[in-house]
């Protein structure tokens, strides 16, 4: 099962939305919100929660396909997230998210039994190539609690 699959199978709003992920690797992810009228805004576009939660998914898939492995002895939460909408969205919208540091890094920080936190920037554009949000969304691994 990919990551996009997984995602879909158990997380129900992306369900809900319809999200398809494109593309899920530890480097990048690409999740698609088609434009479906229920979806819509009063302009006629998506509506700000449905591309606050596209954004969100596609730092999910980025998490899980970069720190699946680590899922045995952590949680990845999500700590914070912030958006700015730039333009007018209209139709399909993609987000794409990148990591903001290395995955190494990251995972040395857990080693250490550290709770490593790291940022995921993701851009949300519009068929035509223009970004009309961006976002960031602070994640850590939470490490699992000792067997006692």
């Amino acid at each position: 099962m990919s990551v996009g699959e997984m995602l879909a199978a158990t997380v129900p709003m992306a369900r809900t939305l319809g999200l398809e992920f494109l593309e899920t690797t530890p480097e990048r992810a690409v999740v698609r919100l088609p434009d479906r009228g229920e979806y819509h805004n009063h302009v006629g576009g998506p509506h700000a929660g449905a591309m606050f939660t596209l954004a969100e998914s596609a730092s999910g898939a980025i998490v899980i396909a970069a720190f699946g492995d680590q899922l045995t002895r952590a949680v990845p939460l999500a700590v914070k997230a912030e958006i700015g909408y730039k333009k007018l969205a209209m139709g399909v919208v993609t987000a794409t998210a990148t990591l903001g540091r290395p995955i190494a890094d990251v995972v040395a920080e857990l080693d250490a039994g550290e709770r490593p936190e790291f940022p995921v920037e993701i851009a949300i554009t519009r068929e035509d190539g223009a970004v009309t949000g961006e976002m960031t969304v602070v994640w850590t691994l939470r490490p699992n609690a000792p067997n006692k």
